[in-house]
């Protein structure tokens, strides 16, 4: 071999050792010093940020549940599959004649192109959300009432991502990705048939990363809240691609306008109204690429007016020097959300405990279901939680005499979505109160939903599991 020959193939082979170390470094991410707990309630650990220039990726591969497996419930409880074979559901309404409607739907087509898009589909494959959206609205019946739907019936197809829905009257209205819809529907009915009707159309501005529209109504059934996520992390496409996006619309039916309610939420998924105070609450995914334990996702009272900080501020007063042109002048106008529920959770669904039936300590909060981190080291969330609440309507947090948190911290109801080796068994994704006081669960990429009840039935053949 000619010294040309030897010198070209030594390069070669160091500049694939570099770009390999390269590779290894950026893959290696970001591991978290903070456990969950701190990360979690009204006063959560604020760390300095450990700025990534790419994301820490620590996708729980997804195996699914073998034959008679579930969910391990907190004590007290029991869990069994009340329907399955579903794709992808996600949100839920309850019926007032118990009928429980499901909405099989996933994201759409993404568009992201170049590095970002091939990384984002790798990850939702992995993830086991890179099918496509089924579009469509299930309806199930619990004819015998022994917690599995006999009936399972397609109530409403043809959709656009679908994601909220909401009864008021002989109306049903459901949120795709694009559009608040109203369909003619009275409770009983198993079909609707016809394309609906637009209420308001809703942002679905390029990429559209953060694509479900939740809805919930107002008590007096005259409004209707609706929860638009941003389209990017930190509005790095630019602000003119968050028109419309990271806020709760409040849309007036009668009008048929909607208006900003509460914005500066990067991506707000559940909603339920505090049935004793009246007062919305919601769920919020926050930033990513900060290192693993920050920014943390949280739980946060919603108010006319109110502004959470996306993109400039995180955390009430914390500046993410990452956007420009910056907004000092808006730190002091920013909400400080009420209950930190740890670092890169997901948390999705969110529905008070009125009309449950689990016993103590489960009476008064939130549950809350935590989707699963796929950017921290280790995975946190995959699970389903309890946000004790008091009698006035705020989270029931107990201190010590200097201060320190001693109670109140998050319960969990429902746990062993991963297994042992760290893989996803299944992602709890909303929640909702069937009309036995039971609560449902849907299971988005195992298809399942699963119901949790008092008692204890079960409970030994989860745990073995």
């Amino acid at each position: 071999m000619s010294d040309t020959k030897r010198n070209i193939l030594i390069f070669v082979a160091m500049i694939l050792i570099i770009l390999g170390g390269l590779v290894y470094y950026l893959l290696r991410g970001d591991t978290a010093q903070l456990t969950t707990e701190q990360l979690s309630g009204p006063s959560p650990v604020i760390t300095e940020p450990r700025e990534e220039t790419f994301p820490t990726i620590n996708v729980a591969e997804v195996t699914g549940w073998e034959e008679g497996a579930q969910p391990i419930p907190a004590d007290g409880l029991a869990v069994n599959r009340f329907a399955e074979g579903l794709d992808h559901p996600r949100s839920m309404l309850v019926l007032p004649n118990g009928d429980v409607l499901v909405a099989e739907t996933n994201s759409p087509p993404r568009e992201n192109k170049g590095i970002e898009g091939w990384i984002m589909r790798l990850l939702m494959d992995r993830a086991g959300a890179g099918t496509p959206s089924a579009n469509r609205i299930r309806l199930l019946r619990d004819n015998d009432g022994d917690g599995v739907a006999e009936s399972n019936v397609v109530l409403l197809e043809d959709l656009n991502s679908p994601f909220g829905m909401e009864m008021i009257g002989d109306t049903l209205y459901v949120a795709n990705t694009d559009a608040l819809m109203a369909y003619p529907f009275k409770v009983g009915d198993t079909k609707i048939e016809g394309k609906g009707e637009k209420i308001v159309e809703l942002s679905a501005s390029k990429p559209n990363n953060h694509w479900t529209r939740n809805i919930i109504a107002s008590t007096d059934g005259l409004k209707i809240y609706v929860a638009v996520g941003s389209a990017s992390n930190i509005a790095e496409k630019g602000l003119d691609a968050e028109a419309g996006r990271a806020m709760i619309l409040e849309v007036d039916l009668e009008s048929r306008k909607a208006i900003p309610y509460s914005v500066g939420l990067r991506n707000p998924v559940g909603m339920d109204i505090h049935p004793v105070s009246d007062t919305l609450w919601t769920v919020v995914n926050e930033r990513d690429m900060l290192g693993s334990d920050l920014a943390p996702d949280y739980l946060a009272r919603v108010e006319i007016g109110t502004h959470f900080g996306w993109p400039w501020i995180y955390w009430g007063t914390h500046e993410d020097l990452r956007v420009v042109p910056r907004r000092v002048d808006l730190v002091e106008y920013t909400r400080r959300p009420d209950y930190a529920l740890g670092a890169h959770v997901a948390p999705l669904g969110l529905v008070f405990s009125e009309g449950a039936k689990l016993g103590a300590p489960f009476d008064s909060g939130a549950f809350i279901a935590l989707h699963g981190s796929w950017n921290r080291k280790p995975a946190a969330g995959y699970k389903v939680i309890f946000v004790p609440f008091t009698e006035n309507g705020q989270p029931d947090v107990q201190r010590d005499e200097e201060g320190n948190v001693t109670g109140g911290l998050p319960i969990d109801v429902l746990d062993g979505f991963l297994d042992k080796n760290g893989d996803a068994q299944g992602r709890p994704t909303m929640v909702a109160i069937d009309g036995t006081g039971a609560l449902l669960v849907t299971d988005d990429v195992s298809g399942i939903i699963w119901r949790v009840q008092a008692g204890t039935a079960g409970k030994e053949d989860a745990a073995a599991e």
